[in-house]
């Protein structure tokens, strides 16, 4: 079925984390199977390498806990559901892993007893296995940096150019703004021209009925003097 967000705008940092998020869920998942086949040392970095994946994955949803903020609101109830059923996961696989990490015997193998002591070669695995810890968690959360900043610089782009497109459309309008003015002009003086040839008609109109009337009277006063 097709992602909700794929018809929305303004989503593309918070799929970017759930694809990541999706990513590491699978990988942790396969670690978690693998580890119930594991012994002593490799099953000690096993269970490192998911608690790493584990945390990932909370910081994920933390990322995208944070980015629903900016997804529309019309997807925000679907959006809800999924965190939670991802949340539910998470301490699913949480629990999960606590007891693999809890099951001893299967973690020392042959050297398990019931002493707490432990070896100084264990201490250093640890202090080794915490350092790539904090080496893998500095490089994911470069890689997630990385890849907000190349974002960050694509949605900058876009922003130029629909400021560019926007500058262009001003222009446009000041071009035709213009033109209107002028058009305006135009019928101005086109209204004053008419204006003044309705003045002129009805001037000659007024001189021709004058000339006429004088005629007439003129004419009157021939006839009543040739009856006298």
């Amino acid at each position: 079925m097709a992602n909700i967000l794929d018809s929305e705008a303004g989503t593309e940092l918070f799929k970017h984390y759930e694809t990541e998020y999706q990513l590491v869920q699978a990988d942790l998942v396969q670690k978690l199977d693998q580890i119930s086949e594991l012994t002593g040392e490799p099953r000690k970095a096993a269970l490192s390498t998911a608690e790493r994946a584990l945390e990932e994955a909370g910081e994920l949803l933390d990322q995208m806990n944070m980015e629903k903020q900016n997804v529309p609101s019309s997807s925000r109830t679907a959006i809800n559901k999924r965190l939670r059923d991802y949340r539910s996961d998470v301490d699913k696989y949480r629990r999960k892993l606590q007891t693999l990490a809890t099951d001893r015997s299967a973690l020392f193998g042959g050297r398990y007893t019931d002493n707490p002591g432990s070896s100084s070669g264990d201490r250093h695995f640890e202090q080794r296995q915490q350092l790539l810890s904090g080496t893998d968690r500095l490089d994911r959360s470069t890689q997630r940096l990385k890849a907000s900043q190349a974002l960050a610089a694509e949605t900058e782009a876009i922003g130029a150019s629909t400021l560019a497109d926007l500058h262009r459309q001003r222009e446009v309008i000041e071009h035709t703004t213009t033109i209107l003015y002028e058009s305006e002009g135009y019928v101005d003086r086109s209204v004053k021209t008419l204006k003044g040839m309705a003045r002129r008609m009805a001037t000659n109109r007024i001189i021709t009925i004058a000339i006429i009337t004088v005629l007439v009277l003129l004419i009157i006063a021939v006839i009543v003097s040739k009856f006298r």
